[in-house]
């Protein structure tokens, strides 16, 4: 697929995606969503890492009313018809990719943007980000994850108090929230997270693991996330990486993890 609303590339490793569409503050459309989606499944057959992010002063502002097809006056218009199509395959697939995801947030991440935002395994936000429910002053309901990943990350009342009320939370009280990991000046946003990223794509084949049990305990009961790690460490144990990893420290140097 050509890509006319994002960039890609891969610098060491790591898949950078960024939305490029800085006139309309990244608002999504669903050109943007099919191509983001396309990236996001490209990045885990190219890279040992991913890392999403924006060019321009916003992350996403949001889907883009102003983009024609929304016929307000069809009593049985349903607005949530790209959410199967493009925009939850999106942050399904985030999830389920077996390398790490990085998130780099700077200025508004509002809407699906902000599940989107959410969605990365590791988040790293501007000083001036803003996490944004915009839904409840359109008239709409939480997309983009957002309902699932507020509450797993913030607990229900503060998720309720996003996005009911919709107020603009910023960066530094996301982080003290805990619904992000590191707030960081606005412009070393894509350096520090592609700085994260390139670690993240030094590791081992067991990166991908570990966020896949880390997920999945989040619906999971304490037995079930049990034997996801029997599981996992069973699959870990058998990589190149786990060989090379007790190989160094036996003789006390630096692995060198190829992500087999």
């Amino acid at each position: 697929m050509a890509y006319e609303t994002i960039l890609y590339d891969i610098i060491d490793d790591v898949a950078v995606i960024k939305m490029n569409q800085p006139k309309t503050l990244n608002a999504m459309t669903t050109q943007m969503g099919e191509e983001l989606l396309d990236a996001v499944w490209r990045a885990e057959k190219e890279a040992r890492a991913m890392l999403v992010g924006s060019v321009g002063r916003a992350f996403c502002s949001g889907a883009n009313l102003a983009e024609g097809g929304i016929d307000l006056t069809d009593p049985n218009r349903d607005m949530g018809g790209n959410l199967d199509g493009i925009f939850n395959p999106i942050i399904y697939q985030m999830r389920a990719a077996q390398i790490p995801v990085v998130t780099a947030v700077k200025g508004p991440a509002a809407g699906v943007g902000c599940g989107i935002a959410l969605a990365g395994d590791m988040i790293v936000a501007g000083e001036n980000a803003i996490f944004f429910q915009a839904f409840s002053k359109v008239g709409l309901a939480p997309d983009g994850g957002s309902s699932y990943l507020l509450v797993k990350a913030i607990g229900r009342p503060r998720a309720m108090e996003m996005m009911l009320l919709g107020p603009k939370l910023k960066a530094p009280q996301a982080l003290e929230w805990g619904m992000i990991n590191r707030v960081v000046g606005d412009d070393e946003v894509d350096d520090r997270a592609l700085d994260l990223a390139r670690e993240l794509a030094r590791g081992p084949r067991s990166l991908g693991i570990i966020k896949r049990v880390a997920w999945a305990a989040l619906d999971a009961s304490f037995e079930t996330a049990l034997s996801n790690e029997r599981v996992a460490q069973r699959e870990a144990g058998r990589t190149e990486d786990f060989g090379e990893g007790v190989a160094a420290f036996r003789d006390k140097r630096p692995a060198q993890f190829k992500g087999r």
